[in-house]
């Protein structure tokens, strides 16, 4: 950190919070990433940190946490999705709201995080024109809510906007005080290890690929399948839940038989899970940040993942990139990841995740651009619009 933001906190902490439903609930990306960071950044002098979810209460983490119970979104799969409710996220999001109201008190905070929208960021919104805290916007999940201006997206307004990868930084800084920040990994809890398949399932002996993802149409799980199934005597472990699960588990015994394994398992089995795995396997075309492509690299993975703009930003030259739509070619791909595991090609994936994706590095940036929000005139007064890139 600054030296000068240092000198300001020693005396009053700056009080974050972060709210989102799925907080302590939910092992996805965005609530991994935002208890990630809150963690990290709890641990620095001078910041008091507290998250809101619905999840039970976890001890020995350093930051506060309140629980606001909501309905699980799992409830909603086969809701109608209009205006105001597109949706099973938002429609869980609404049940959250109550509880959030409720445990949220504008004064007790500095600053305000979600992804959440709309009712997450209205609610941490209140109170902003007259003196409450600021108010920090993430793209975890996209930015259509930034970009679509209509209908309820028309009320988006932020203080500070975290854009998770560099075209929604180039998109959005000219509108909103824009810091670009990825999303990270803890690289000494993911790392290369022996693995110990039969704790999975797994033969001993199987080659194996990996999809850690929501099985929902726009992650293209389906489309992993078929291309796994394309490579001889590869298995396929998906990890993951989700309203396409009883598709994926049809069409995976289908077309893989006894090769294909999907289940779901909690957070602390993660590291090893990606550690049985031979090579990993994204399918998402828009993916806005993902933790699992950071969390395979770390562990020394090849990533098989779709070429575009983003992804190619975020593996920095150490992915295998195709073009997913092409089922043939993606099966291909996986060859070429399965044959990338010579200690020299693990080693640079290892290596390249440290430098540039660790959570301490990640949360120190959040804190940077904490301190210069909260430092930003209130809105409508000039001066307030200020562009800022942290990379």
């Amino acid at each position: 950190m600054l030296l000068q933001t240092e000198q300001l906190q020693v005396t009053k902490p700056l009080r974050v919070l972060f709210a989102l439903p799925g907080l302590h609930r939910v092992v996805r990306g965005a609530e991994v990433a935002f208890e990630s960071v809150a963690r990290e950044i709890a641990r620095i002098p001078g910041y008091a940190v507290t998250l809101i979810g619905s999840g039970e209460a976890r001890p020995g983490e350093p930051y506060d946490y309140r629980r606001a119970r909501c309905i699980r979104r799992e409830k909603f799969e086969k809701w109608p999705s209009f205006p105001y409710l597109r949706g099973h996220y938002v429609y869980e999001e609404l049940t959250f709201s109550p509880g959030l109201w409720r445990s949220y008190s504008p004064s007790e905070f500095d600053i305000t995080v979600t992804c959440g929208y709309p009712y997450a960021s209205w609610i941490l919104r209140r109170g902003r024109s007259k003196g409450g805290p600021k108010h920090v916007f993430v793209t975890q999940n996209g930015d259509w809510v930034i970009s679509a201006g209509n209908r309820e997206f028309k009320h988006f307004d932020c203080d500070g906007l975290v854009a998770t990868n560099p075209q929604y930084y180039e998109r959005h800084k000219d509108r909103f005080r824009t810091s670009l920040i990825p999303n990270g990994v803890d690289p000494d809890v993911f790392h290369p290890g022996p693995p110990d398949r039969a704790a999975f399932g797994l033969p001993v002996d199987a080659r194996v690929a990996l999809m850690v993802s929501a099985l929902i149409p726009s992650k293209r799980v389906l489309e992993g399948i078929q291309a796994a199934a394309k490579v001889p005597n590869l298995h396929l472990l998906i990890a993951g839940d989700g309203e396409l699960r009883e598709e994926v588990k049809s069409l995976g015994q289908k077309l893989m038989g006894d090769r294909f394994h999907n289940a779901t398992f909690p957070r602390s089995r993660m590291p090893d899970l990606y550690r049985v795995a031979d090579v990993f396997l994204h399918m998402s075309q828009d993916e806005p940040s993902a933790n699992a492509y950071l969390e395979a690299m770390s562990t020394g993975l090849a990533v098989v993942a779709h070429d575009w703009e983003v992804v190619r930003w975020t593996l920095g030259g150490q992915g295998v990139l195709v073009d997913t739509n092409d089922i043939d070619a993606t099966a291909a791909a996986l060859q070429i990841g399965l044959d990338k595991r010579a200690e020299t090609d693990i080693a640079g994936r290892v290596e390249m995740i440290r430098a540039r994706f660790a959570w301490k590095s990640i949360a120190k940036e959040y804190c940077s651009f904490f301190e210069k929000v909260h430092q930003s005139p209130p809105p409508g007064v000039p001066g307030g619009g200020d562009q800022i890139e942290e990379v």
